[in-house]
């Protein structure tokens, strides 16, 4: 049996117009020809009173014939004019559609650079062309993220599993591989392992809102204080100066001492990473018209316009030549994004580009108001 074959958009489009004027058409030829030759009669009585049935019904054969003759000929044009708009009408709007159903079908098959065109048919049309086009923009970036996440995740266990093979198999082979720098070795491998796990993990649960956040009233100069002085030691040992700036009357935040620590000490982390010996990093809490701001400024390496947008993306590096004990993986800036995210607030970074130093600043709202800050 022959399959049958679905006719396309613009032959349907096309046969539901069609068929509208047809319908329309056929109705008033029916109304005219029921209608048309009573009124006629009534009329002609009207006007010349009583007329011979001879006369009278050669003036009806008349009257009908030029009806007829001039409805047909009126109905044959109208239609011709009508099916011309219509298949122009149809074929104006299957067009968009068609190119967003092939566009679509492309996004599913992987490529993400389908675009569609704007084709200005109606607010309704443009809008959905324009949320195509975003959305296909968002998964493309969503598929290079998670490429470059694979990626980085093999590229991060590569190293220390590799290490601990080599052990492994010298152990195999009978070479002793006893001692403190072998323990050392092994638990510095193991404890990188961990880290990057928990790091995953952490990242992975701020993302999903799965924290579990216990906000509660705490001054912003606090908050900036206890990190200062958590991170001070690594300071002191790398020799970068680190000051702490805390304006008057800063105010409250309504946030979890913890979380909120977590996500100075990773921005400190971030800042003593890329500052060298005999820089400054500068930890400021300050009022900002959306609530209260706490920044963290350093003199160090920078980052270019190019990176900026990416920094708080997972596994992210500027300079991909740095490995992870010397340029860090970019979780803690993820972590720090969504936690402060479920604060109500934001974070963001600038720079004046490679080796004008970073200023990551953190915005968050006043205790009490329990809005985000846009």
């Amino acid at each position: 049996m022959k399959r049958q074959v679905p006719r396309g958009l613009p032959a349907r489009l096309f046969a539901a117009q069609a068929l509208v004027v047809l319908v329309g058409a056929g109705t008033l030829g029916l109304v005219a020809a029921a209608l048309g030759p009573a009124i006629f009669r009534d009329h002609l009585r009207q006007v010349s009173g009583p007329v011979e049935p001879a006369t009278a019904h050669h003036v009806e054969e008349a009257y009908t014939s030029a009806s007829v003759l001039a409805l047909g000929m009126a109905l044959a044009a109208s239609l011709i004019a009508a099916l011309a708009v219509s298949a122009y009408v149809a074929r104006r709007l299957a067009q968009p559609v068609e190119q967003l159903a092939a566009a679509a079908a492309d996004v599913s098959q992987g490529d993400y650079t389908a675009r569609v065109t704007v084709a200005g048919l109606g607010p309704e049309f443009d809008t959905v062309a324009t949320a195509f086009n975003t959305m296909a923009v968002r998964l493309a970036e969503a598929e290079t993220t998670r490429r470059r996440l694979l990626a980085d995740l093999g590229h991060e266990l590569r190293t220390p599993l590799a290490t601990i093979e080599a052990y492994v198999d010298a152990a195999e082979d009978g070479i002793a591989v006893e001692g403190e720098s072998t323990w050392n070795v092994l638990r510095t491998q193991t404890t990188r392992l961990r880290r990057l796990a928990e790091d995953v993990a952490a990242v992975s649960r701020a993302e999903e809102h799965q924290l579990d956040l216990r906000p509660r009233p705490i001054a912003a100069a606090e908050v900036a204080s206890a990190a200062v002085g958590a991170a001070r030691p690594r300071y002191t040992a790398k020799g970068v100066a680190l000051r702490e700036t805390v304006e008057a009357d800063v105010g409250d935040v309504d946030a979890d001492p913890e979380r909120m620590g977590q996500v100075l000490g990773n921005l400190l982390d971030n800042a003593l990473r890329h500052t060298p010996p005999g820089g400054q990093v500068t930890v400021t809490a300050g009022r900002h018209p959306a609530g209260v701001c706490l920044s963290v400024s350093d003199t160090g390496e920078g980052i270019s316009s190019a990176h900026l947008p990416y920094v708080f993306e997972r596994f992210y590096r500027s300079d991909t030549a740095r490995d992870r004990d010397h340029g860090g993986s970019g979780i803690g800036l993820a972590v720090a994004r969504a936690i402060v995210m479920q604060h109500g607030g934001r974070i963001d970074a600038a720079s004046a580009g490679p080796g004008a130093g970073a200023t990551f600043t953190i915005t968050l709202p006043r205790a009490g108001t329990h809005r985000p800050v846009e």
